[in-house]
């Protein structure tokens, strides 16, 4: 049987303020985490899910929340140490750490580098201090500046900058700046999305005024002109990258890839003999920390919801990804679909299959209007 690749994903859930707009499972520090003891809990919860991966190596690992950069640069080595003694990583495992500007200064940078951290993506949302003001971030224009300018100093060998545009009372003007500013850094690799307002949040309840449809739209249009020009190539529907330097985590969920994932509330996917499997771990910090096991729930996919979950993911691909990608990951003849994919090539949102090098993509109007075309694989 051919596996995907196998990432891990790692969640340290504690952030100094939750923000109005997330619906991530984070949790504000009251009183300051046991650093240590958590970890030692990352570890036996990576232990005990080892047996499952038949010792596969690793090929990259994001290490998310909550704002994982509460931690000390002593704590994220341990881990990352733990991690080595357990398992088998590739020549070139990416090691993302998510961080915010206002959690750390420059020293807590070349620790996390030293640790062996080669990628950070900087949380900044924003340049502009009002923006910022209104998304309840605990950081201003200055301090985000700084945090990239230290990053690049610090050797990371990739910096991604999180931006978010559709802010709220933002013009299409002050969008278009905040992209700007993010550009003249020249990182390798920017994240630009539009904030959408989730269920759960204090945004759900008490709504700010947004921009409207038709200035997001200009938005949009703009921002991915001004990307181009800079060199910056669209891979993903949020993410743009400089000369081939794609987050290969992410694409590996968008490829539907296997990972692990430890801490509060992470999810895993796993491919085996018995097939494609879900679980999460207890979401709530206490109940991690305090259960005698780690998974919450767990499940094995069927058959169509294996095909829906794959499309979710790969058509957010600009390039779609190879047929053959899709039959080893999803462990099933494309046949099984070509049905479904021809229905969405009549309706205009998905592209004919070419012989020479077939692949399963949108088309330019799919992409523009993924979830239509994501709904052609909901039936089955």
């Amino acid at each position: 049987m051919s596996l995907p690749p196998l990432s891990l994903y790692i969640h340290i859930p504690w952030c100094v303020r939750k923000c109005p707009y997330c619906d991530f499972n984070s949790h504000e520090i009251k009183e300051q985490p046991d650093e240590a003891q958590y970890i030692e809990r990352l570890l036996s919860d990576l232990r005990a899910d080892i047996p499952a991966t038949g010792e596969r190596p690793i090929h990259s690992i994001f290490i998310g929340g909550g704002t994982p950069s509460v931690f000390r640069a002593e704590s994220i080595a341990a881990l990352l140490n733990g991690i080595k003694q357990q398992t088998t990583l590739t020549e070139h495992c990416e090691i993302t750490l998510e961080a915010n500007p206002g959690t750390f200064e420059q020293d807590r940078y070349r620790g996390y580098a030293q640790a062996g951290i080669n990628r950070l993506s900087i949380g900044v949302q924003s340049f502009n201090s009002n923006h910022l003001k209104a998304l309840g971030r605990i950081h201003d224009q200055d301090q985000a500046c700084l945090a990239i300018e230290q990053a690049l100093k610090a050797g990371f060998n990739g910096v991604n900058i999180d931006l978010m545009f559709g802010l709220p009372e933002q013009s299409t003007q002050q969008a278009l700046a905040d992209l700007q500013q993010a550009i003249s850094f020249n990182t390798a690799h920017l994240s630009w999305y539009q904030l959408t307002i989730e269920p759960n949040t204090a945004f759900y309840h008490s709504p700010p005024p947004l921009p409207e449809d038709e200035g997001i739209w200009d938005i949009q249009e703009q921002g991915q002109q001004m990307l181009a020009e800079a060199g910056f190539s669209q891979y993903e529907v949020s993410a743009y990258a400089k000369a081939d330097q794609p987050c290969r985590h992410n694409t590996n969920y968008w490829q539907f890839g296997d990972y692990l994932g430890i801490g509060a509330g992470a999810h895993a996917k796993l491919t085996t003999e018995s097939g494609i499997k879900r679980f999460h771990k207890y979401r709530h910090p206490k109940q991690y920390m305090n259960n005698l096991s780690f998974i919450a729930g767990e499940n094995t996919l069927g058959k169509s919801d294996i095909v829906y979950e794959f499309m979710l993911n790969a058509l957010r691909l600009k390039n779609g990804v190879p047929v053959n990608i899709f039959e080893q990951h999803s462990q099933m003849p494309f046949a099984a679909i070509e049905h479904l994919w021809q229905n969405g090539v009549d309706h205009g949102l998905l592209s004919p299959i070419e012989k020479t090098k077939p692949r399963l993509k949108t088309t330019e109007t799919g992409f523009n209007f993924l979830n239509d075309s994501v709904n052609v694989f909901e039936a089955e």
